[in-house]
């Protein structure tokens, strides 16, 4: 049964659940299985699978993600911002995706799961990062979107000075960072670490990268869409 496997992997990953909490993430999982029939929202269906691949590794950024505004950048079918909303109700977490359907999805999960302080946002983040949204979080989180040079030109932008950009990444990680450097320096960021992340009974390496946002970043970033997938800095 979904929620007693839930709870036990949960438990052996070091975190605290209660019935509530296990009851929302049950929830979301019929939800996501339901509208996967009618949309591609995940190849990751297995109980098993999903409580690791899914849930565990979006818990995994826990610990960074302070109070705040939350952005979670690409957000697809909700990770890591579900899973975090779940886990701490205390989180105002704004979803931005490029496609409308994702975040029809997302808006029902957070009906569903009577959320408060959620918001989703349909647009690209090159555009939407030139208007008031612009270094108004404090947290950015981001998962499976993009390399991390790419990636930091979509984040930084709409991070304030002293806030936090979490990317969650595999085992190619400390590659990313190094190759990160110049578009860090450029955009604003600076390397804080790279915490290489263990999930029981998962044979994945999976990491985060934390990067802290120091400077206010230059106002011709990000480009135009298209242009940082295009030329990385």
């Amino acid at each position: 049964m979904f929620e007693d496997k839930l709870k036990l992997a949960i438990n052996e990953y070091g975190l605290e659940v209660n019935q509530e909490q296990v009851r929302k993430f049950d929830a979301f999982y019929g939800l996501l299985i339901e509208w996967n029939e009618r949309m591609n929202l995940t190849a990751i269906t297995d109980e098993d699978e999903f409580i690791r691949k899914h849930i565990l590794d979006s818990l995994s950024g826990l610990e960074y993600v302070k109070e705040g505004k939350i952005l979670d950048l690409g957000s697809g079918a909700g990770f890591p911002g579900i899973p975090l909303k779940i886990y701490n109700e205390e989180f105002k977490i704004t979803f931005l995706d490029a496609l409308k359907k994702r975040l029809n999805f997302l808006d029902e999960v957070a009906t569903k799961l009577s959320f408060q302080n959620v918001t989703t946002i349909h647009g690209r983040a090159e555009d939407l990062a030139k208007t008031d949204l612009r270094e108004s979080f404090d947290t950015v989180v981001s998962r499976a979107v993009a390399s991390l040079p790419i990636l930091s030109e979509y984040a930084l932008p709409f991070i304030k000075t002293g806030g936090t950009f979490i990317a969650w990444k595999g085992s190619k990680a400390e590659d990313e960072a190094k190759e990160s450097e110049k578009a860090l320096k450029v955009l604003g960021g600076e390397l804080a670490e790279i915490k290489k992340v263990a999930i029981p009974k998962l044979n994945e390496e999976r990491a985060l990268i934390i990067v802290k946002k120091i400077k206010p970043t230059p106002k011709q970033y990000p480009r135009k869409p298209g242009t940082p997938q295009k030329k990385p800095l």
